[in-house]
C-alpha cells in the first residue's frame, strides 16, 4: 500500500506499478503545501508500506511521525521533465519491486513525448521555434514544444526589474504555473500566457499532464 501526499506523487507511484495508492491532499486544494492533514489522513498513513512526498511539502514527515507508521518515507523528485520523470518512475519501480511495470510505462512515456513533440513542432507559428518565458516549474513544457526559452521567473514574485528584463526579451509566450499563478506575468509585453498544469487528475494519469499541456500550447500557437 502506497500513501502519497498529492496526485503528482500518486501518478509517479502508479506509473511505477503501484496498484493500491491513497492520495492525502484533495485535488481541490490548489496549493498542496498549504494543506492541513486530518486525522483520517494519519489513519491511512498508519497502514502504508510507503509514504511518498516532495521536499517542498512540509507536512510529510509529520504525517508519518504522528501516525506512528512503519512505512518507508520516500522523497520524490516532482519534475515533469521527461528524462527526470523516467528516472524517477524507474527508481520507484525498484523500490516497489515492480520494475517490469515501470519499464512498460517509460516506454509509453517515450512514445507519447515523441508524438506530442512532433505535433507541437508542426504547430510552430511561421514554422519557427517560438520564444518563451517559463516559470521555473514549467520549463518541461517549453521542452515538450521545442520552444526557445529566453528567460525564467519564480517561484518568488516578479519584481519590476525582472519584469523589465523579461519583457525586453520579447517572448511570444509565457508558460505560467497554474498552481502558483499571480495573474498576467508580462501584461505589456504582448506575449500570450499559457497556464501549465503540473498535477495529474484523480485518475493519476501522468501522461494526461503532457497531453493537456500540448493541447493548451497548440491552442495558443494557433492564435499567435
Amino acid at each position: 500500500m502506497v500513501v502519497v501526499t498529492t496526485t503528482w506523487e500518486g501518478a509517479f507511484a502508479k506509473a511505477a506499478g503501484a496498484e493500491d495508492v491513497t492520495v492525502i491532499v484533495p485535488q481541490s486544494v490548489h496549493h498542496a503545501p498549504d494543506y492541513d492533514p486530518k486525522p483520517s489522513d494519519l489513519a491511512a498513513v498508519a497502514k502504508a508500506d510507503f509514504v511518498l512526498y516532495a521536499p517542498f511539502e512540509p507536512y510529510a514527515a509529520k504525517i508519518k511521525e504522528a501516525a506512528g507508521s512503519k512505512a518507508k518515507l520516500v522523497e520524490v523528485n516532482l519534475d515533469n521533465d521527461p528524462a527526470k520523470a523516467r528516472a524517477e518512475v524507474t527508481r520507484l519501480g525498484g523500490l516497489f519491486a515492480t520494475k517490469d511495470s515501470a519499464a512498460r510505462f517509460t516506454k509509453r512515456l517515450d512514445g507519447e513525448i515523441a508524438t506530442l513533440n512532433g505535433e507541437l513542432r508542426a504547430a510552430w507559428p511561421g514554422g519557427k521555434s517560438p520564444s518563451v518565458v517559463s516559470q521555473v516549474f514549467t520549463g518541461w513544457a517549453a521542452g515538450l514544444a521545442g520552444a526557445t526559452t529566453v528567460g525564467t521567473y519564480g517561484p518568488e514574485p516578479v519584481t519590476p526589474a525582472k519584469l523589465a528584463e523579461l519583457s525586453a526579451k520579447k517572448p511570444a509566450f509565457v508558460l505560467d504555473n497554474a498552481h502558483m499563478t499571480t495573474g498576467t506575468v508580462l501584461p505589456d509585453a504582448g506575449a500570450k500566457q499559457v497556464e501549465i498544469v503540473n498535477y495529474p487528475g484523480e485518475d493519476l494519469d501522468l501522461l494526461a499532464v503532457y497531453r493537456n499541456a500540448a493541447a493548451e500550447l497548440k491552442k495558443a500557437m494557433g492564435k499567435a
